[in-house]
This record gives structure tokens, sequence and C-alpha cells, in this order.
């Protein structure tokens, strides 16, 4: 059976479209689902994508961590399902607590875009097992408040942990600590990233088509599962 994957759309969500074109490319049936409902509608994973949801009024993601629907999204999670958070999708997940640290402004105050190599430095999680560790992939960039922050204590956790999924290379675009891009839960079906892989399908409107690797590893994470 086709696996379903739910993209989430919050009030002032803007990258909803991309990633549910970005599931269909990569061969999943798309499911939307709606932050005011209780009804993940019987998914496989989900993706809670970019944008500025609520207007990143009090602090990006904090108003819609506690949208219905992340009550659910929280559960499942717990539970083992895959889940992906892009952006402002990564910030929900740190402010609903399936993910630690921050994100605060960019070092240099200014929102940025820019096409960014990352390094994958977690090859075995759900959504990167189709990569190796070391492979160096290209994707879009764009945020104003994309700073990775977190205390010693959990920086040294996620490194010793293998919790650091991605790595800016070259350049440090907003002052992440360590150079982190993106990280996981301790169990790796939980990831959050900054960058924009949905924007990397197509060579038409992307710089590579990388992004579709992460759609290829959660499909390879739930075949296994399902086999399991």
């Amino acid at each position: 059976m086709t696996a379903r994957i739910g993209v989430v759309t919050f009030p002032g969500t803007l990258d909803d479209q991309d990633a549910a074109r970005a599931v269909a490319l990569g061969g999943a049936e798309v499911v939307r689902l709606w932050h005011g409902d209780h009804d993940l509608k019987d998914v496989d994973a989900i993706i809670l994508p970019g944008g500025f949801s609520y207007g990143d009024y009090l602090r990006c993601g904090a108003i819609s961590a506690h949208a219905p629907l992340m009550a659910n999204i929280v559960d499942a999670a717990n539970g083992g399902m895959p889940v992906l958070g892009i952006c402002n999708g990564f910030q929900i997940l740190c402010e609903s607590g399936l993910l630690p640290g921050a994100l605060t402004r960019n070092e240099s105050l200014h929102f940025i875009c820019r096409d960014q190599v990352l390094k994958i430095e977690n090859a075995d999680t759900a959504w990167t097992n189709d990569f190796d560790n070391g492979d160096h992939i290209e994707v879009p960039l764009k945020n104003g408040e994309g700073r990775f922050i977190a205390d010693s204590k959990t920086l040294e956790q996620l490194e010793a942990d293998n919790q650091v999924v991605f790595r800016y290379v070259d350049v440090n675009p907003n002052g992440s600590l360590n150079d982190i891009a993106g990280i996981s839960n301790a169990r790796g079906n939980v990831v959050g990233l900054m960058p924009h892989p949905e924007h990397a399908v197509e060579l038409l409107t992307g710089p590579t088509t990388d992004g579709l690797g992460l759609i290829r590893s959660v499909l390879a994470s739930l075949t296994a599962r399902s086999v399991a």
C-alpha cells in the first residue's frame, strides 16, 4: 500500500504546498491536516512545513505548539511515528518539547536566503537513511530566526548521542551553535532542520533534487516497520 504522509497547515504556513509536492514526487500519498483538528487521518508520517505560523507572534512556533492537532502529533511521535519539522516546523517541534534546544534570531539579525550545503551527520534516522554519513547535500535556506541554541549540557548530549543530523558546511549562515542545521530525538523518528529540503526536489526550481532523499528515507523506514 502507498504510504500516507500528512502535511500540517497552521495559520501563516506558506510551504505546505511545496512539502505536499515533495511528498507526491517521492511516491507517497499526500494527506492534508489542519491545525485545529484532532484527527491524524490514519497517516503513517507527518511533516510540519515552514512559514510564519501565527505571524511568529510571541516566539516562532510557540503558539502553534499548542494547536489542537499538536497534542495528537506529540502522542504519535512518542509512539514512534516519523515526524519531520522544516524551518518553522523545526521551531514548533522545539516549542512542543519533541526536540531540545531553541531557534533564535540569526546572529546577523538579518533574514537570510541562500542555497546551503549540509553534511549528513546521522544517516540512521527515519528521515536520513537513504544517505550515508558524511554525504553532502545542497538545499535552499531562508530564515530570520534560524540560530540553534541549547545549554552546554544539552549540546554535549546531542553530540554524544549522535542526535546532530545535519551540519552546515563551508559557512554557518545564522550562528547556530556547533554549526547545527538539524537534530533528532533520541529514537530518531523525529527530525527537525532549518533549511528547506522540500525546495530541492526538481531542478527547475531548486539547486538539486537532494531533498527527495528525505522522502525516500521515510518510505524505507515505514516499509521496514511494516515487515518487522
